[in-house]
């Protein structure tokens, strides 16, 4: 196991602004969409912020034939394109292009390999990196174990630095292909020199989780099942699979949004309260929430569970196309893309409090949000005189577009009478801070480079998250004669509707 470059970059629970030492990103899979419009993005961005250290280098990697000049040339674009900071600023380009390199790599041949090892060696010397690198995995995860196989067979694993490797989601299939690739990923590296990345984790809103319970004396007493009366965690989307319909043919909503990013959100809003910010004492409580889910039975999946597919319909008032009608998916396709779980988790703060998860596609309105629901006052002296139904308290945290917080709560109406009516106090990132929010992309790249894992999935999460919902998976494994069950524009099938109505509750509005 490789010694520690850095000290711990959290002090006194808070993580510290720092810069890292100058180091190598080598990108598996830098022709395609990612690296373009999310990886380097975010690394010129960190660059116009001064975070990234002279001497930082990127290996874009690829079949794709082309020299260091026509990479930059494509990253000059890409930038220009997706950036965040608006057009290239010529002076900083200058500094970071000249940082960029490029390697032809046929990613199952040996050979291709040393050759990188071989610019590897020749950065190390001409630009100060002193062996210190990280591989991102930004290729189909059908090419992972090659990669992280022949990263070992050929020795760039060992160097005079710090080795890294960042693994893009989905970490598998289910969890056999789960375990699988964390057996493959451990004969080369050690568990704290692998950061499994899931980009929700890098986002504002996600991140002050933990903040807004922890820092603050009024949530925490109240953040339990005495106070709580259910948990909606919510990721739908307006858009269909676009040009992800390969993709998207053998995930479904459940593995690509439930299993990993909704996981991870639940995660943060049940974890018990920290001793520290230390990456594993962070890794620790989120485990242990998602391990005292209760199992879910595979008779009873169907109480716990809904699906749905899209069917033709209108989105932003426009006509859309069903799924099955999408180029790409199979015209009998039963792969859900909707999906909402009820799940419970069996400990002393949340028993008898569900988490309700719900995610889709081609639905009204793309939003990311947490709602914690409060129980209602027990007693009303005034109901008869409140002119109408009494939603109770909520404080709901909005992940995506317009990140903030808002807490629900009645008052009083103006006038003689006494007519009750809900308000919402309202607090926005952008008009409160008065600055863009960084993407997540870019605080995830940064905590790599400085050895900072808190916001990455640890081994054994992703292999708990994977096995609390295969009896899901495998009951889905049988074909449905109900698809499409949901019109596009609408918000999913009635069977989402009957899984949190049968409890008495009912989804919120969005």
């Amino acid at each position: 196991m490789e010694a520690p470059i850095f000290e711990n970059p959290l002090r006194e629970g808070l993580r510290l602004e720092r810069i890292p030492e100058p180091c190598v990103a080598v990108i598996f899979g830098a022709s395609g969409d990612l690296t373009k419009r999310k990886l380097v993005p975010a690394l010129y961005s960190l660059a116009t912020q001064n975070l990234l250290p002279s001497g930082f280098s990127v290996i874009g990697s690829a079949r794709t034939a082309m020299d260091h000049e026509a990479f930059r040339a494509a990253m000059h674009d890409a930038v220009n394109r997706y950036a965040g900071a608006g057009p290239v600023d010529p002076a900083v380009w200058h500094g970071f292009a000249a940082g960029l390199f490029y390697a032809p790599t046929d990613l199952k041949k040996p050979e291709s390999y040393q050759k990188l090892s071989e610019l590897l060696e020749e950065i190390d010397r001409d630009r100060g990196t002193a062996g210190r690198r990280l591989f991102y995995l930004a290729t189909p995860p059908s090419l992972y174990t090659d990669i992280i196989r022949l990263i070992g067979a050929t020795g760039l694993h060992r160097s005079a630095g710090w080795t890294r490797i960042v693994i893009e989601k989905p970490f598998g299939h289910d969890l056999d292909s789960a375990r699988a690739l964390n057996r493959e990923v451990l004969k080369v590296f050690a568990e704290d020199q692998i950061y499994r990345i899931d980009h929700y984790l890098g986002k504002e809103t996600v991140q002050n989780i933990i903040v807004l319970r922890f820092a603050n004396g009024i949530f925490e007493p109240i953040w339990n099942r005495r106070y709580i009366d259910h948990v909606q965690i919510a990721a739908p989307e307006t858009l269909g699979v676009e040009d992800r319909s390969g993709y998207y043919e053998q995930a479904g909503a459940l593995r690509d949004m439930i299993q990993n990013h909704l996981m991870q959100i639940l995660a943060h809003v049940g974890m018990e309260p920290l001793a520290t910010m230390e990456a594993n004492a962070v890794h620790d409580e989120k485990a242990k929430v998602v391990r005292a889910i209760r199992p879910i039975a595979p008779d009873e999946v169907g109480h716990f569970a809904a699906r749905g597919q899209y069917g033709e319909g209108a989105v932003g008032g426009q006509p859309v196309k069903g799924y099955r009608q999408e180029e790409g998916v199979d015209p009998a396709s039963n792969t859900e893309t909707y999906a909402a779980v009820k799940l419970l988790i069996d400990n002393w703060r949340w028993a008898d409090v569900p988490f309700y998860l719900r995610t889709g596609k081609r639905l009204p309105k793309r939003v990311t949000e947490v709602a914690i629901q409060f129980r209602r006052a027990p007693h009303l002296p005034f109901k008869n005189l409140a002119g109408g139904h009494l939603e109770p308290n909520a404080l709901i945290l909005r992940i995506q577009p317009d990140e903030g917080i808002s807490l629900n709560f009645s008052v009083k109406m103006p006038g003689q009478a006494i007519n009750v009516r809900t308000v919402r106090m309202d607090f926005q990132y952008g008009a409160s801070f008065g600055k863009q929010l960084p993407e997540a992309y870019e605080r995830l790249l940064l905590d790599v480079m400085l050895g900072d894992s808190t916001l990455f999935i640890r081994g054994d999460m992703v292999e708990a998250a994977w096995e609390l919902l295969m009896p899901i998976l495998e009951a889905w494994k049988k074909p449905t004669s109900h698809f499409p069950n949901y019109e596009a524009g609408t918000w999913g099938p009635k069977e989402a509707d009957a899984l949190i109505e049968r409890d008495g509750r009912r989804w919120r509005r969005l």
